[in-house]
């Protein structure tokens, strides 16, 4: 390795010390898969003619991440990534042309597909955005492929690079099952690094805007690359009834934006304005039997404002009328606004971008309630947990929330902002 390759602490940490089975787990731009690129062409470097492999959950993100990460790093060692994006290919070459490493490329999205190549080194990246079960059957076939013999080595290795997802694969594989089979620890490694390690190659607004983004009991994961609970206890923490507190009531003739979720006998409306650039919630119409009668209801109350409805995506092919009329062309019909998406966001998205919203890791409350006249909402938003699988609980009484959830991921959505490598200094 070059001496002028700069590593921050915890990617030297992780260098340094390899075990069979290695992870670095980062919070966002921490340099994951640079410092798995870095270990790949020091081995192509000290052992020429080395296969190895890198594993990502889609295609696509092989592309976006490592077909962008590894020229980089590539040149920092003298060394040429020379991609071949049909084959799924990378080969290392030196300044001869000489091939020093092959490195196939793979997709974990089916692992049955993992089959047909062997290889003495993996790079298994953002492995823990993937369910479990989907991890877990990939890791075993990657493993199937470590069978070339590393001359002047014993074992196989494999790096795992990821941003913590809860208590989720990685944290399973490389913390709790250690904890119960003690004597595999000396196989395993684990490297905590957080973006703030990373700062100096990337925009001076980049941390601050991921605190501004994102939820404050999030900032340890996303940030600080720590495994925190994700999906247990209350779906909105975040949310205070006194912090979160607005006196604040609807002015004639203001603009209204409301998120509507469809059940029969169970509609909801939550009826928002937008002031200074915020959201405040001020007005909620629940329990209504289905979406006729809430246009009425939202007319009768609401008969001078020009009203935007943010809906269930769903609600395109949904008929609540005889068959006839869709729920979306029954509310343009009757002049309102639409404002929605040809398919719903995720449910987890929208979950984060509403907590972001009630409280950010810069300990901003940017979405109020008056929660005097919304008691509906309130009290769903302290109730709703989750359910044993780490979905939000379905019980009937979620529809606020869903509701609400709808407005605010489309006015007011987390954006994964992504920052191009800063050019090394070599």
């Amino acid at each position: 390795m070059q001496a002028t390759l700069k590593l921050n602490k915890p990617q030297f940490e992780f260098i340094s010390h390899p075990k069979k089975f290695s992870a670095f787990v980062g919070g966002y731009r921490s340099g994951k898969t640079f410092v798995g690129c870095v270990r790949m062409c020091i081995n192509a470097l000290e052992h020429p003619g080395i296969p190895q492999g890198y594993f990502a959950p889609t295609y696509p993100q092989i592309a976006d991440i490592f077909y962008e990460t590894m020229p980089e790093v590539a040149q920092a060692f003298g060394l040429f990534a020379d991609i071949v994006a049909s084959k799924k290919r990378v080969y290392l070459r030196d300044n001869l042309g000489r091939c020093l490493s092959t490195i196939v490329c793979k997709s974990m999205e089916h692992p049955h597909r993992i089959v047909g190549f062997n290889i003495a080194h993996a790079l298994v990246d953002e492995i823990d955005c993937m369910p479990i079960k989907k991890a877990d059957s990939a890791w075993k076939k990657i493993i199937a492929r470590m069978s070339t013999v590393w001359p002047g080595r014993d074992q196989n290795t494999i790096d795992v690079t990821t941003t913590p997802e809860g208590f989720n694969w990685v944290y399973r594989k490389f913390v709790r099952e250690l904890a119960a089979n003690p004597s595999q620890r000396p196989l395993y490694g684990i490297v905590h690094a957080s973006t703030r390690d990373n700062a100096k190659n990337l925009p001076k607004d980049y941390i601050g805007s991921l605190k501004e983004s994102y939820p404050a009991n999030l900032v340890d994961a996303y940030i600080d690359g720590k495994f925190v609970n994700l999906v247990s206890g209350s779906v909105y923490p975040s949310f205070d009834r006194v912090l979160n507190h607005t006196s604040e009531t609807i002015r004639p003739g203001e603009a209204l934006h409301v998120g509507m979720d469809f059940n029969i006998s169970r509609m909801a409306a939550m009826v928002h304005v937008i002031r200074d650039g915020l959201p405040l919630l001020l007005g909620e119409i629940t329990h209504v039997f289905d979406t006729p009668a809430m246009i009425v209801a939202l007319k009768e109350k609401y008969p001078d404002h020009h009203i935007s409805i943010y809906p269930d995506a769903s609600g395109k092919n949904r008929k609540s009328v005889n068959g006839s009329e869709t729920d979306h062309s029954l509310l343009k019909t009757a002049g309102f606004t639409l404002v929605v998406n040809p398919a719903n966001p995720a449910v987890r998205d929208r979950v984060l971008s509403v907590n972001a919203m009630f409280l950010n890791g810069d300990g901003e409350r940017r979405y109020k309630v008056n929660t005097e006249l919304c008691p509906v909402a309130t009290g769903v938003l302290e109730q709703q947990t989750y359910n044993d699988q780490g979905e939000p609980n379905k019980d009937g009484t979620e529809d606020p929330n869903d509701a609400l959830g709808y407005f605010i991921i489309k006015r007011f959505p987390i954006v994964k902002r992504t920052a191009s490598t800063a050019p090394l200094r070599i």
